[in-house]
């Protein structure tokens, strides 16, 4: 059968432990979690996803498990790839519940996967902390689903990050009124781009160029094309992380003539600027991170330690902040009652790699939403009730 892996941290740390006879199959804590392994988001949860969880779980483990009620409880994380697939996702979200009859869950990868699986997790009672979800429906689905929470903030919340900073560059004479946009066709992408259509045109821009393209397009020249063709000096794309390497590399090609380009979820990941290099200087993107927050540096360091790759710049730290939430309610809670867990988070705040983090009504209000290459490294400059912001750049061709 399709059966996630235990670390081989965890696997160590059990079979010792089961060794001097101090341990049985009930002093496990059974972590589910289903993401992209293959398909369109692949890429993106191998990136922010999967190397946290592994990094949480490992971590955690070696400090002796969790502590619950005063009994330490190593964790054993079951994992599935959903195919990017929200049906397959749906159904083996059963599969964990009732086959595998995991304890906690972690949140699915990408807002439509949030969406889509929110009936099922609420269904069984898993306390689900939404870390790759963005929505401005967030107050109708935590009534809905009263064991659902959100960390990233709503889609009106990232456009008008996004707005902020072309009124700031219109108001410098940098930009006109023109912008090109276009957006994934999913449910992300379309969110985002309708609610930028009325706050955008709110502020009296014009979407010269207005397009939407398929999840998994593999060539984006005509989008590209057709945004340098319509002359405006600002882009805009809510996109995905396949289309966010695309749209770059076809700018580059293409030569894209803009002071403000701004690409959505991936434009974060370190492998975006490895593979770009000084070419995307100055080009914005969803999210960010304080990276001279000492605590943001620490786990940056351990998550290239342990995991071998270079986490990203904005969904990774919020990613691990997620399951650090999910360890001190299950620590504070003492119990592995769903409820009581689900409770605990509600009434109490955490300190995490984000900071101290507290939920109003199940919804952050502690985030970054937008960021910017500059010289080599991705900062947060919009954000809501974060600290070191820094000025934005204009952005000036595509040479190294």
């Amino acid at each position: 059968m399709i059966r996630g892996t235990i670390s081989s941290l965890a696997a160590a740390a059990v079979f010792t432990a089961v060794s001097m006879g101090a341990a049985q199959s009930a002093e496990t804590v059974k972590i589910g979690a289903i993401a992209p392994k293959t398909g369109p988001l692949a890429g993106g949860a191998t990136v922010t996803q999967w190397p946290n969880v592994r990094l949480w779980v490992e971590r955690v483990n070696a400090e002796g498990g969790l502590d619950v009620g005063g009994d330490r409880m190593l964790i054993e994380l079951i994992e599935y790839d959903d195919k990017t697939n929200p049906g397959e996702h749906i159904k083996l979200a059963q599969r964990l519940a009732e086959r595998d009859k995991v304890d906690f869950v972690v949140a699915p990868y990408g807002t439509g996967f949030n969406i889509a699986t929110a009936p099922i997790y609420g269904r069984y009672g898993y306390p689900m902390i939404a870390v790759s979800a963005i929505t401005d429906k967030m107050e109708e689905l935590t009534t809905r689903y009263p064991n659902l929470f959100f960390t990233l903030g709503t889609t009106t919340a990232f456009v008008e990050g996004v707005k902020e900073i072309l009124v700031e560059k219109r108001d410098a004479g940098v930009i006109g009124d023109e912008i090109a946009m276009v957006n994934v066709a999913d449910a992300f992408g379309i969110e985002l781009s309708d609610v930028a259509r009325e706050l955008f045109t709110e502020a009296g821009f014009e979407l010269v160029y207005d397009k939407s393209y398929p999840l998994g397009t593999p060539d984006l020249s005509p989008v590209m094309k057709g945004a340098k063709d319509s002359g405006a000096k600002a882009f805009v794309a809510w996109s995905y992380p396949p289309d966010s390497f695309g749209l770059a590399e076809q700018a580059i090609i293409e030569n894209l003539d803009v002071a403000v380009y701004y690409s959505a979820v991936a434009t974060s990941f370190p492998s975006f600027s490895e593979a770009y290099g000084g070419k995307i200087d100055n080009v914005l993107g969803a999210g960010g991170t304080n990276v001279d927050d000492p605590r943001i540096a620490e786990y940056r360091k351990a998550h290239e330690e342990v995991t071998g790759k270079v986490a990203d710049y904005w969904a990774s730290a919020n990613t691990y902040a997620a399951l650090q939430i999910l360890q001190q309610a299950i620590e504070g809670a003492g119990t592995l009652d769903r409820d009581a867990v689900t409770q605990y988070i509600k009434d109490n705040s955490f300190d995490t790699v984000m900071g101290d983090l507290a939920f109003e009504n199940n919804v952050s209000h502690t985030f970054w939403s937008v960021g910017q290459w500059q010289d080599g490294v991705f900062r947060g400059v919009k954000g809501s009730k974060v600290e070191g912001a820094v000025p934005v750049r204009v952005k000036d061709g595509w040479a190294e």
